[in-house]
């Protein structure tokens, strides 16, 4: 899929066809949190952290597990999306960077999205307003108190999970060895990229099937305008030009784009995961991330157009950080090149040598 987030790789399955096999397979499981606090002063009684897990922690001399590795997803993705063929078959295989027999790959669902806790599971808007914090906090936790891991390896993430690598590093700056931010920025989010998102939340909200959240069916017109600028933030201008070559084939594409979103999209917990990027800014606090940083994204990325330099002037805030701009082909995916494990493996690679341990 060609989309930034993976409301916008839920059809990644059938597209590539179906999940791949890694060589250990997957474990799936729940956290469930008693009285989780959240930043805007709410409280669940108990939020549930769903997540997977591939391959088997190896511990070092004193016990502690070595070789763990979190993997975040983007904005409306769940951690399964990173069983799907161009990120798995790419980075689990043998002598691949996460290998499965030697690595073991955390795959958590955020707040909202997936099998963990969110609006739709029954409280609709009366849900607690989450933000990119209590994502980190939650996930943190689960790694920490119910996986038992001190240390991790590295600390990846695409688009969303990107941005939650930046709050990983500059929160918990000693937990891990490594960090590859994919398909983001350290910055507030604020000009197009806001407004697109406001758009897209004006458009649920101001349908009026949507009442306040509490509709009786999901308020349809809101959300085909909503899909509608998601496939915009997610195209990929050189791959559709070259496979959406006449009128029909566009047309077609649309249909099927629409038909899937509709049937899987839940217009409370999309209102949710677009606002949770509110107050996200790491950028003032860059100066303290300890670990390597390898951070990637792409020219054709509409989300996070690379003629705004921002990348390039915050990265030299980042005392071990590097970053890597891949150039736009007829393959790369725009801002979803992110889950394409074949266009940057090799800067992977690169990271996981420099931060090895002693």
């Amino acid at each position: 899929m060609r989309s930034f987030m993976a409301f916008m790789i839920l059809m990644v399955g059938a597209l590539v066809g179906g999940t791949f096999a890694p060589a250990a397979a997957a474990a799936e499981g729940d956290f469930v949190i008693k009285n989780f606090q959240f930043k805007s002063g709410e409280t669940l009684p108990e939020l549930r952290v769903h997540y997977l897990t591939l391959g088997i922690p190896a511990r070092d001399a004193r016990g502690n597990i070595a070789n763990a590795v979190l993997v975040l997803h983007g904005t409306g993705g769940t951690g399964r999306q990173f069983l799907s063929p161009p990120f798995a078959s790419v980075l689990y295989a043998p002598g691949a960077p996460l290998d499965t027999t030697r690595m073991y790959v955390i795959l958590p669902d955020g707040i909202g999205h997936g099998r963990s806790s969110k609006p739709s599971d029954g409280l609709r808007m009366r849900f607690a307003h989450y933000d990119y914090d209590d994502m980190v906090l939650a996930h943190y936790r689960l790694v920490t108190e119910h996986l038992g891991v001190k240390h991790l390896r590295l600390v990846m993430g695409t688009s969303m999970g990107g941005m939650h690598s930046w709050v990983w590093g500059e929160t918990y700056p000693d937990f891990m060895d490594a960090l590859m931010p994919l398909a983001c920025q350290p910055v507030a989010i604020v000009g197009r990229n806001r407004l697109w998102r406001s758009m897209v939340v004006d458009a649920i909200k101001n349908d009026p099937a949507w009442k306040g959240g509490d509709y009786e069916a999901q308020p349809a017109n809101g959300l085909r305008t909503g899909i509608d600028l998601l496939l915009i933030a997610g195209s990929a201008p050189l791959y559709m030009q070259t496979t959406l070559v006449n009128r029909d084939s566009v047309d077609a594409y649309l249909a099927r784009q629409m038909t899937t979103r509709l049937a899987t999209l839940d217009a409370n917990d999309l209102i949710y995961q677009v606002e949770a990027s509110r107050n996200y800014d790491p950028s003032p606090k860059l100066g303290t991330i300890k670990a390597p940083v390898m951070f990637v994204n792409s020219t054709d990325d509409f989300i996070n157009p690379p003629e705004l330099g921002i990348a390039e002037r915050e990265i030299k805030k980042v005392p071990h950080g590097k970053f890597v701009l891949i150039q736009a082909t007829p393959e790369t995916r725009g801002h979803g090149t992110h889950t394409w494990g074949k266009f940057w493996m090799g800067y992977l690679e690169e990271l996981l040598k420099e931060a090895a341990r002693p």
